[in-house]
């Protein structure tokens, strides 16, 4: 690699790590912005907790218990670490999903969130692959979700 080449990766690098501190935050004091995606698709997997509800990638979604009916009650730091499974859109029912039971809420920040039988769906950011439960039971407030909608506490 050349001078000019290490220099470009060295500041594309410099660029990259610029928008990010230590706790996780971007600068400037703007808030973690859920990533909407086109086609939010919920189906079910097997797991050893039973049937649980995925997203199209078999990425674990969970339910709060904190949630106030079908309004989400989980933002800032709380968002950062259980991101919602936001659409742009309607979302799709997957395999093992009821469409009647799958629907929408909007969020303080305009975008708009998936819910299963009116709860919010999210992610645990510290699940890195897509079997991967690391979040359930986390706090005794979060816990994977059920084809009907519903917290699996076991």
């Amino acid at each position: 690699m050349g001078r000019i080449e290490v220099v470009a990766v060295a500041a594309l690098f410099t660029l990259a790590m610029a928008g990010c501190s230590d706790d996780g935050e971007t600068d400037g004091g703007a808030e973690p912005q859920p990533e909407e995606t086109a086609d939010a698709t919920v189906a079910v997997e097997d797991s050893d907790l039973g049937q649980i509800v995925v997203d199209a990638e078999g990425k674990t979604l969970y339910v709060f218990l904190a949630d106030e009916g079908s309004d989400s009650t989980c933002y800032d730091d709380c968002e950062a670490a259980w991101p919602p499974l936001t659409v742009d859109g309607d979302p799709a029912a997957g395999e093992g999903i009821d469409a009647s039971i799958l629907g929408t809420t909007e969020r303080e920040d305009g975008s708009t969130q998936v819910t299963l039988d009116g709860h919010p769906l999210y992610y645990f950011a510290s699940d890195a692959t897509a079997d991967d439960i690391n979040g359930q039971g986390v706090g005794d407030v979060w816990y994977v979700v059920s084809p009907d909608g519903e917290a699996i506490q076991a």
